[in-house]
C-alpha cells in the first residue's frame, strides 16, 4: 500500500486542534492551532542536527498541505 507523505487527523478530545501527521522520516505530527510537534522517533546526534535546520520546512510543508486539503474540500 502506498501511504502520502502527509495525512490530516482530528480528534474530538481536540475540537480546535487540526493535526497533520508526516508519514516519511523523520515520523512526526504537528498540531497546526499551535505548531506542537511530536516526533514520533528518536533520533541520533547527526539527525538531530538536521532536524535542528529542518523543522521550519517540516512546518512550512505540513502548513501548505493543509491549505491545499483544505482549498479542495472548498472546491468541492
Amino acid at each position: 500500500m502506498e501511504i502520502p507523505k502527509y495525512i490530516l487527523g482530528d480528534n474530538t478530545d481536540y475540537p480546535t486542534a487540526i493535526f497533520v501527521i508526516h508519514t516519511e522520516f523523520p515520523l512526526f505530527v504537528i498540531n497546526l492551532e499551535n505548531d506542537e510537534v511530536e516526533w514520533l522517533e528518536e533520533f541520533d546526534n547527526q539527525d538531530q542536527k538536521e532536524l535542528e535546520s529542518e523543522t521550519e520546512n517540516y512546518i512550512k510543508e505540513a502548513t501548505e498541505f493543509y491549505d491545499r486539503e483544505v482549498a479542495r474540500y472548498n472546491n468541492d
